[in-house]
């Protein structure tokens, strides 16, 4: 069986199977098992393969009236693609947009940016956002594959995906003889990882997968020291025939590379303060995450099948630095301020019950899955709010030799509040065939959250309910069996901040709402040898927050009536050339605008109509060129590129474009024993990747730098 078909254990084993199996035909076992060996394991996906991030029906690319793309977990790895954020910016209009305060994981797309409007999955599931903080997943070790949805989702996975949905799918246990699959890593900045990858049966009816990763790095700048330990352990037990269990763990340890960026001199970037670090002697960036999931998955009937997903998420998070780094151009000084201590703990149950039923409605072939989802989150912070430094014009520092200095801070570190979230959803897709060409695939969701909260600092109890009506429905032509065209519209609900760390204030407005309509086209062709698509979209999003000045003694406060809107075109090629060469190539334009937007400035209100938002690239464009240059000697090479964009709503402060390449050689040098180099930002580029402190310090990308990797299987 491909294991291919098998993206997403939770949410699409059943259902690809239903829909894979034809009438009359005994079935043996539910889609979750996989029988190929992990060494085995294609690196294509095409666009006949069931997408996780689209549907819950298992509908492949051609099947889907959407814009989806999917990541091979070897591909990624392939191309020395260390996180999944590095992975994903290779996709067709998404950019990495990540500071340390939001967990170095956010991202950009279709003209929206943040945790809050691009929603990242795990295995299918999503850990509330607190405070706009995600920190899992991030290694790419363990990973299956990645699969990108662009545009609203909410219909599939509630409030927060407006912009894309990016499902990063571990990997799984599969049956067949155990493997076994070592690695040891150096590179630069004394970048050390060993890491392992273990799979197969124990018995007829137990199977397992383990994977350990272990990183550690001296860092491209002063002190910065960064370690990483994850493991991804799966045991899946297959009782019947038409019934299966998995019980998977995974846990996520990280020390990232403390830096919040690079000071602007006069509105400058200077590349001699490239490897400064501003940063106190005593700085805490760690971050702890657990995700524990049973699945259970029972094909009821030939037409019925049923999962079950039961899980427990855990974070822990700790913050203590000096953020900010400001030079004052008057007197020529650089300070240093912003000394924060922040700690999130997070906890969430949650359990996911879905059917799927393949049927017959008003006489045409119809395949139909609904649901329900629970979660209770309880989120606490504390911090040392309201962050008054000890000295309040900020800490002198030398700009080219800073002195490390200490944590210090006129406000105490306490606990500030705690939320407990309970919230349920109902939803259901459907997927009917009109005739042998056009099908229809349609849903709908209903959610229902509510937030209760105890400020713990001043006292006090708020709480508040929101609730989320979301639809779509998309048709799809298939011109050719290899060739569809589609339309969709679609809708999502985005919070006004992360909806279980909502303040009092924010608790007073309703969710965002967003809608889109898209029309794209796909197509395999030259013997399956090609594909391409190219997709064309616009979305509305409406009640934003816009700042409203003090009036005739009302003070200054916010209002919920803005409006943002993008409109954009995405394509991409993926060829399997002659002589063994292999080109995937992408690229994306976006027109983002401010529709309707105001900002005080001054006490006065200021309109920002017509703006760019911030971190908003107008063009991403991406190009990966590869070569089997003998059977054991492989060669790869590739091309990122991101537009300039803006780092303040006035559209002043701009952070330039930038180009990087990289490229990568791996030979065979032994039947179980692989040598791998990868070289990143192989012309030593200096670029901003983000920016941070209002675009007052410019988070670099890495320098250029190499890493050797031995592989041996057994």
């Amino acid at each position: 069986m491909n294991k291919y078909l098998l993206p997403s254990l939770c949410l699409l084993a059943l259902p690809s199977l239903a829909q894979a199996t034809e009438a009359g035909t005994a079935l043996t076992l539910p889609a979750g098992t996989i029988s190929a060996p992990a060494s085995e394991t294609a690196d294509h996906i095409s666009l006949k393969t069931p997408t996780s991030a689209g549907s819950r029906l298992g509908l492949s690319a051609l099947e889907t009236p959407a814009s989806t793309d999917s990541l091979s977990g070897e591909q990624i790895r392939a191309r020395g693609d260390r996180s999944i954020q590095d992975a994903v910016s290779r996709s067709a209009g998404i950019s990495r947009t990540g500071t340390p305060g939001d967990g170095g994981t956010s991202l950009s797309a279709r003209g929206f940016t943040g945790q809050s409007s691009v929603m990242q999955l795990y295995d299918g599931n999503r850990m509330y956002t607190g405070m706009g903080t995600v920190t899992f997943p991030v290694d790419s070790w363990a990973v299956e594959r990645v699969d990108v949805l662009r545009g609203p989702a909410s219909v599939l996975y509630g409030e927060g995906a407006t912009g894309a949905v990016i499902n990063t799918v571990p990997k799984k246990p599969f049956s067949g003889e155990i493997e076994n699959h070592l690695r040891l890593g150096y590179g630069s900045f004394d970048r050390q990882q060993q890491a392992l990858d273990s799979g197969g049966s124990l018995n007829d009816t137990l199977s397992y997968r383990l994977n350990l990763n272990r990183l550690r790095s001296n860092g491209w700048i002063d002190r910065g020291d960064s370690s990483g330990d994850f493991v991804s352990a799966a045991l899946r037990w297959q009782a019947r025939d038409d019934l299966a269990f998995t019980l998977a763990h995974d846990y996520g340890d990280q020390n990232p590379m403390n830096y919040f960026g690079t000071p602007l001199i006069d509105g400058q970037f200077h590349k001699s303060l490239r490897d400064k670090n501003y940063n106190v002697s005593n700085n805490k960036q760690h971050y702890n995450d657990q995700w524990t999931r049973l699945t259970s998955e029972w094909q009821i009937s030939d037409n019925v099948s049923a999962s079950n997903e039961l899980y427990y998420l855990k974070a822990q998070r700790r913050w203590q630095n000096a953020e900010n780094y400001n030079f004052n151009t008057a007197d020529h000084q650089l300070t240093r301020s912003g000394y924060y201590g922040i700690g999130h703990q997070q906890e969430q149950v949650g359990d996911r019950q879905t059917f799927t039923f393949k049927h017959s409605l008003f006489g045409l072939d119809s395949q139909t899955l609904v649901g329900m989802d629970y979660n209770r989150i309880r989120f606490h912070m504390k911090s040392n709010s309201p962050f008054n430094d000890v000295l309040s014009s900020g800490d002198p520092i030398d700009l080219y030799h800073p002195a490390k200095g200490g944590f210090v801070s006129a406000s105490p570190y306490i606990d500030q509040f705690k939320t407990t979230t309970r919230q349920i959803s109902g939803f259901a897709e459907n997927r009917l065939q009109l005739s042998e060409r056009w099908s229809l695939v349609t849903g709908i969701r209903r959610d229902y959250a509510h937030v209760d909260r105890d400020d713990l600092a001043k006292g006090g109890r708020d709480d508040r309910t929101l609730t989320g009506n979301n639809w779509k429905a998309g048709l799809v032509f298939a011109v050719t069996p290899d060739t569809s065209l589609y339309g969709q519209y679609s809708t999502s609900t985005d919070g006004v901040g992360g909806l279980i760390s909502l303040s009092p204030s924010q608790q007073q407005f309703d969710l965002s709402n967003a809608k889109q309509t898209e029309i794209g086209l796909k197509q395999a062709f030259w013997d399956q040898r090609g594909e391409w698509t190219l997709a064309a979209y616009h979305i509305v999003k409406k009640k934003l927050l816009i700042d409203v000045p003090q009036i005739a003694g009302v003070p200054q406060h916010k209002d919920q009536v803005g409006q943002q809107s993008s409109n954009g075109l995405e394509a991409s090629l993926d060829l399997q050339l002659p002589h063994a060469w292999q080109l995937q190539a992408n690229a994306a334009i976006v027109r983002a605008q401010y529709d309707d937007f105001t900002q005080v400035v001054d006490g006065q209100q200021v309109s920002r109509d017509g703006n760019r938002p911030m971190d908003v690239p107008r063009r991403t464009a991406n190009l990966w060129l590869s070569k089997a240059i003998t059977d054991d000697l492989r060669a790869g090479a590739g091309v990122r590129y991101v537009d300039a964009r803006y780092a303040d709503m006035a559209n002043q402060n701009e952070l330039p474009g930038y180009t990087v390449v990289d490229a990568t050689l791996s030979w065979k040098a032994l039947r179980n024993t692989t040598l791998g180099l990868q070289l990143n930002n192989l012309f030593d580029r200096q670029y901003a990747q983000s920016q941070y402190n209002d675009g007052q310090q410019w988070i670099l990308g890495e320098p250029r730098s190499f890493f050797v990797t031995a592989d041996y299987t057994f």
